[in-house]
């Protein structure tokens, strides 16, 4: 039986642990480690891989992968999360997709040369679906564990476990890439110059599906089931979709919202862009060692925790929209200095750092913060959190979508990942045009 009310501090710790559990995905699979094990096994930069019978470039062919994933959780999410509100069992579809995503994770483990290369696509592909289908559920719960004066914090509280679960259990593995000898694994580098054996990257993604997996229990075990004890019909397919097209037609109405979702869109396209290719950027682009990479990601992940608390913090003070404008504005700046950054100094990697320094500061903010906005936007009388959360999901995943296919198609032109990163820009600066035009409501200022 449900014990917890809105507000409750047990209630909004569950919740937010589930950053703890999941965002080790995002920090060692989708930005730290498997890029630079993916780029390794398929021969390095600007190599060449068949697949479907084609021929593609290794970095343009992972861009697309990506896309393909993010493209297949917009479709459903909108559907599966209309018929969750409908039948009122979000946490059975949040446990769904946090199974299927740490299990394909552990599957990775397999994709051990390029002749697996359809393993390492395959199972990139349901990770991600997996991982971005439950965050879609995860972030419907807000609402119902927070009221909206609190939900600024809860969100920095769900995202500040996350960023120091994801260092903790990196930071294990950053062990293992340089000392791979301590833990008995000595043959089979992983490529020419590294110390670090394939199987360290292999067992890494086994440890990423098992902490997932059993963390994400203790939120499982607090989480309500039902909290609106909805009764649905046997039809419930056909009633989520009548579910989907009321909220639709509700957020058409409702002018703030439908802006900050624009606004978010062109945001969440340079943001997520920049997030799953800094890894194989620093890589390609300057050279750096995978010691030196992962050093600069977990220094990103250190400061995003000070940026998700510092900017919630400020948010109280100048309100949400100035905050995210706030924010928007480095994000542009740290675009230009991408762009700018010397390859061939002998200070690079000092140069990658602070640059990875001023990213973390505002992704720890920026994702704060639009999710909070976002939730505190949703009417409070209504109980279709997971209908409204799946558009703001689906807006990200699209903006996703065009943001990675867009930096493939310049790359592939350009041969130079700099060029697309300077595309993101343009991205930002629409955004926060965009967030010009938002009226603020009772809850954001």
């Amino acid at each position: 039986m449900y014990k917890y009310k809105k507000g409750d501090k047990k209630l909004i710790g569950a919740w937010a642990f589930y950053d703890w559990a999941n965002s080790v995905y995002p920090l060692v699979i989708t930005t730290a480690v498997f890029p630079l094990f993916y780029g390794a096994m398929t021969g390095g930069k600007n190599a060449t891989v068949h697949f479907l019978g084609t021929d593609w470039n290794n970095t343009v062919l992972y861009t697309y992968t990506l896309s393909v994933a993010f493209l297949i959780v917009a479709f459903l999410s909108p559907m599966l999360s209309s018929i969750a509100d409908y039948m009122g069992n979000k946490k059975k579809f949040l446990q769904f997709f946090c199974y299927l995503g740490s299990f394909s994770v552990m599957a990775l483990y397999f994709f051990d040369s390029k002749d697996r290369l359809w393993v390492g696509v395959l199972f990139s592909i349901l990770a991600s679906i997996g991982f971005w289908g439950s965050i879609v559920f995860y972030n419907a719960f807000l609402p119902e564990v927070a009221p909206p004066e609190q939900q600024d914090k809860v969100s920095a509280k769900g995202f500040i476990y996350g960023y120091i679960g994801s260092v903790i259990l990196l930071l294990f593995i950053l062990t293992m890439i340089m000392k791979p000898e301590w833990y008995g694994f000595t043959d089979h580098p992983l490529a020419e110059g590294e110390s670090a054996p394939v199987k360290v990257f292999q067992y890494s993604f086994v440890l990423v599906g098992l902490w997932w997996l059993g963390f994400a229990q203790y939120t499982f075990h607090y989480l309500p089931s039902n909290t609106f004890k909805r009764k649905p019909e046997k039809d419930y397919i056909f009633k989520g979709f009548k579910e989907l097209k009321k909220v639709f037609t509700e957020i058409k109405k409702q002018p703030t919202i439908f802006i900050f979702l624009i606004s978010f869109f062109l945001i969440s396209a340079g943001v997520q862009t920049i997030i799953v290719l800094a890894g194989k950027f620093g890589d390609e682009e300057l050279g750096l060692p995978t010691s030196n990479l992962i050093i600069t990601i977990l220094l990103v992940q250190l400061v995003a925790i000070v940026g998700a608390y510092l900017f919630s913090r400020i948010a109280i003070k100048i309100g949400n929209i100035k905050t995210l404008k706030l924010t928007i504005a480095i994000w542009i700046l740290v675009s230009f200095a991408a762009y700018l950054l010397p390859g061939k100094s002998p200070h690079v990697d000092l140069y990658f750092y602070i640059l990875g320094g001023f990213l973390g500061l505002v992704l720890g903010a920026t994702q704060t913060l639009a999710r909070s906005t976002y939730s505190k936007l949703i009417p409070e009388d209504t109980y279709d959190n997971a209908t409204y959360f799946s558009f703001y999901d689906v807006t990200e995943k699209v903006a996703i979508v065009m943001g990675t296919i867009i930096f493939g198609i310049v790359m592939s032109y350009t041969k130079s990942m700099r060029s697309s990163v300077l595309v993101l820009a343009i991205f930002f600066f629409l955004g926060f045009v965009v967030l010009s035009f938002m009226r603020k409501t009772k809850y954001v200022k």
